[in-house]
């Protein structure tokens, strides 16, 4: 198993998965990639028309930060 960042361990870390079979924690962490994958759409939706304004790239370095715990906990 590779090592996670602090983010995607903490999320791990919050699932309980000790008190879960196999099959339920493949579908917590999958819930629980979906979840920050919905989130980073909320903060900027995919189909957004980016500008250049600091704000606009603010938000969008939070939404690549989302996607990025998310494909760490797929990966698990």
């Amino acid at each position: 198993m590779t090592e996670l960042s602090f983010a995607a361990q903490a999320v791990l870390d919050a699932l309980c998965m000790e008190e879960l079979n196999g099959p339920q924690q493949t579908m917590a962490v999958a819930h629980a990639a979906a979840a920050l994958r919905a989130a980073a759409d909320h903060v900027i939706p995919p189909d957004a028309d980016y500008a250049s304004n600091e704000v606009l790239m603010i938000a969008l370095n939070v939404r690549h930060q989302f996607l990025a715990i998310a494909d760490e906990l797929e990966a698990q």
